[in-house]
């Protein structure tokens, strides 16, 4: 009887690694539907927005833990333009956690999608490095919504981070002022089964993009393949 509660044991031990990647590769799934999904609202992100974004971070099924106050978590992808300037196409994933802040998700348990658009290189590198304070260590404003929408409004030109949200079937930009963005790397290691940075997956191309991340970066590669901003 012991021998077997071993072996059960051991084989639990054996699985656990699988299991924990492949509950990243579905996050990394469904990231990308939910960007598919986005992009197919006829009132969605402006064009000239997407198309000036150095990153994108989508955190799927963002969960209020706190009766109608408090805080928020979620986990979700953030994707570059390839190359230190961000004018490759759009890359390799690596996790993100979204922590802290109370901004407006319905009460009871109602998922909310969240899009965050980082419009400048000193954003994403902020980001990709350590853990960041949105409206305190980088500007953040709710991003415009609309095809006919233009990114030269003082509030986007302002902003190094437009955020988005979509729950109950709508979508808006919202404000994510308050709580905290940060790469999530124990995450990284069970999505590609070692130890990897962010910053390394991002500007050292240290891996590929799993086979999940597919319909993210085919999607945003469709939409918008060539970076239109300045900086």
């Amino acid at each position: 009887m012991k021998r077997v509660c071993a072996v059960f044991v051991l084989l639990i031990i054996a699985a656990a690694p699988v299991l924990a990647q492949k509950k990243e590769q579905d996050r990394v799934a469904n990231a990308g539907n939910v960007m598919k999904e986005i992009l197919n609202i006829p009132d969605d992100i402006p064009q000239s927005v997407i198309d000036k974004a150095d990153c994108i971070v989508v955190l799927p099924s963002v969960i209020k833990f706190a009766f109608g106050f408090g805080g928020s978590y979620g986990r979700g992808v953030m994707t570059c333009r390839g190359g230190e300037d961000f004018k490759g196409p759009w890359g390799a994933p690596t996790m993100m956690a979204l922590e802290g802040g109370s901004f407006g998700l319905q009460i009871g348990g109602q998922a909310t999608d969240f899009v965050l658009l980082l419009m400048s290189p000193r954003s994403a590198r902020s980001i990709l490095d350590s853990k960041v304070k949105l409206g305190a260590d980088i500007s953040a404003a709710a991003g415009p919504v609309g095809r006919n929408a233009s990114a030269e409004t003082d509030v986007t030109l302002r902003a190094e981070i437009l955020s988005y949200s979509r729950s109950r079937g709508l979508f808006a930009g919202i404000s994510l002022s308050g709580s905290t963005l940060r790469p999530d790397n124990g995450a990284n290691k069970k999505l590609y089964g070692r130890n990897v940075s962010a910053h390394d997956i991002v500007f050292n191309n240290e891996v590929t993009a799993p086979e999940p991340a597919k319909i993210l970066l085919s999607e945003l590669n469709k939409k918008s393949p060539t970076n239109k901003s300045n900086g």
